[in-house]
């Protein structure tokens, strides 16, 4: 059902059994997938919005980036999906340097939450309320990040990572890990999530002494590195790439 109020501009393609509520705004550019619900007073407007998807009340999505460089060049948001949108969220599409905001599929976004242009958000990434992402961040898969917290743009957070409320991310954040503080710093690993995601015993094990080589050993970053190429893990291996492709530097204990 679609609300009598709602404007629906000409280029925008709607898919089937889609429900818009009263005064909501889809605007130029948009195409929207079947099974979506969009509640009131939302703006939408230069989106890709895959099926499933839950929009609720005055979310503001695909519009202009925060960047005083832009000059209104072409450029998108794309939604995954199965991804829930609360009230008062706003979503910035990106800017020429790459032209698009990249979310996952089943991702949550709790009231307020904010993903600003160019970033890059994965599978299940749940975001609490008030929480803020600044331009060309990524967030990998399963990432949970508590409210409050505000990412520093070009910051990269690892998959499966908590980070706890109110914390200030300025550097990246390995796969795995738990973080907690004002000025963020790693509080171990993120063991009840990797539980969850029902990885291995055994991937686990791995994890834990890579943790405990990078930050416990003493060894150059470097050295430990090149020590724990020789772990024969998936996941080890994808912190060893993390890190060597980390270009902020990694939050430390």
């Amino acid at each position: 059902m679609i609300h009598k109020t709602t404007i629906i501009d000409e280029s925008a393609i709607i898919g089937d059994n889609v429900t818009i509520g009263a005064y909501t705004v889809i605007g130029k550019d948009v195409v929207i997938g079947s099974d979506v619900i969009i509640g009131s007073n939302v703006f939408i407007e230069h989106v890709r919005i895959g099926n499933s998807c839950r929009i609720y009340n005055s979310a503001s999505i695909g519009t202009p980036p925060q960047d005083l460089n832009y000059n209104n060049e072409p450029s998108k948001v794309y939604i995954g999906d199965g991804t829930t949108v609360r009230e008062l969220v706003t979503l910035n599409r990106g800017t020429k340097k790459t032209e698009k905001t990249v979310i996952g599929k089943n991702c949550y976004f709790m009231a307020s939450s904010h993903v600003a242009h160019d970033c890059r958000i994965g599978d299940n990434v749940i975001m609490a309320n008030c929480s803020a992402a600044g331009g060309h961040v990524e967030i990998g898969d399963n990432a949970f990040i508590s409210g409050l917290v505000g990412i520093h743009q070009f910051t990269k957070i690892g998959r499966d990572t908590m980070t706890g409320v109110g914390a200030v991310v300025t550097m990246d954040i390995i796969p795995y890990a738990l973080c907690v503080g004002d000025r963020v710093k790693l509080d171990g690993l993120n063991l009840v999530g990797m539980k969850r995601r029902k990885i291995s015993q055994m991937e686990i094990n791995a994890v834990k002494e890579a943790y405990r080589i990078i930050f416990k050993s003493k060894l150059l970053l470097q050295d430990a590195l090149i020590k724990l190429e020789q772990i024969q893990s998936v996941c080890v291996q994808e912190i060893v790439k993390f890190i060597r492709n980390s270009k902020r530097g990694i939050v430390r204990p």
